[in-house]
């Protein structure tokens, strides 16, 4: 793919917008909330419209009450933005009517394996780790229907796959470059008892409802990003710029999480003002002694943030 048909992240454009996206399982952490920092500040930065979407879509890792401490935590530390938050569990009819769209088109096939299968699939020699190794793409319809029935009766429901026909594609990407990643035939919707809609869509289709044409995000994302870029081409929609950045990791060397200590904001705020907080965060990106987030802004380079993990100490 050109990927200059995408919009460079790092220019100014006062028509595009950014946009913060936690999923609600728990309080952020410093981690979580160094991401999202960094999404306002490159977006504000650039003249960008700033939003914060809920990613409530997983209904079993997702609560209310997340959701509201959340957001609270984020009005604390001083970022502001655009419009009220949006929640994803409001979007279902538009993601109804991409796969509706992508399965007139040829481009959705059920999959009937379990996550033991594909595990096992995937320790078979020459698999690729990770990947779907394609097993239920060309089953014949006397299978289909036979493996459907078996599921049924237990009171489950096949998952969507993509029917992808690339198997690579490139994004622009402010840090990275221009990026070039997998991409194999990952779910737009999960199966089961409780089928619900998989990251990948719902990113695509929320982001081009926004008009996001700024992702700024944990590092550990960018092998989705030529998935999500692909699926957009595919519907016919823009697909963003991206920039994902180096995560805090934690003083082991792995990405930071509730393990490490008092990580969440609540937790530091017990022991230290907010303006302590936002100073430590601003050192994270590459600003010493700045305990506010319009300083921070003032200050703010993209050349200067780390472009490796920042470690938490």
């Amino acid at each position: 793919m050109d990927t200059t048909t995408q919009p460079s992240p790092l220019e100014h454009n006062e028509r595009g917008a950014g946009r913060y996206a936690p999923s609600p399982s728990g309080d952020l952490h410093f981690g979580n909330l160094r991401t999202a920092v960094l999404a306002w500040l490159f977006a504000r930065r650039t003249g960008r419209r700033f939003y914060l979407r809920v990613e409530d879509i997983d209904t079993q890792r997702s609560s209310v009450e997340s959701a509201r401490r959340q957001i609270e935590d984020l009005a604390a530390l001083g970022l502001d933005f655009d419009g009220e938050p949006t929640y994803q569990s409001d979007n279902t009819s538009a993601y109804e009517a991409a796969l509706r769209a992508l399965t007139d088109r040829g481009h959705v096939f059920e999959c009937y394996c379990s996550r033991k299968d594909i595990q096992e699939a995937a320790r078979a020699p020459h698999a690729i780790p990770g990947r779907y190794p394609g097993t239920c793409r060309d089953l014949p319809d006397g299978e289909r229907e036979r493996r459907r029935r078996e599921l049924m009766a237990q009171g489950r429901v096949p998952a969507l796959r993509l029917r992808a026909e690339a198997r690579r594609w490139r994004v622009r990407d402010g840090f990275l470059g221009d990026y070039s990643g997998e991409v194999d035939d990952f779910i737009l919707r999960r199966g089961g008892q409780q089928p619900d809609w998989a990251y990948n869509l719902a990113v695509v289709v929320d982001d081009a409802a926004a008009g996001i044409d700024q992702v700024v995000r944990g590092d550990d994302l960018a092998s989705s990003a030529p998935r999500q870029a692909y699926l957009a081409h595919l519907l016919g929609l823009p697909a963003p710029g991206y920039v994902h950045v180096p995560l805090v990791l934690g003083p082991e060397g792995r990405r930071l999480a509730k393990r490490d200590g008092a990580v969440t904001l609540r937790q530091m705020r017990a022991d230290a003002p907010v303006a302590q907080v936002v100073s430590r965060l601003a050192a994270s990106v590459g600003v010493e002694g700045c305990d506010s987030l319009a300083g921070l802004l003032e200050e703010f380079e993209p050349g200067a943030v780390p472009r490796e993990g920042w470690v938490w100490k």
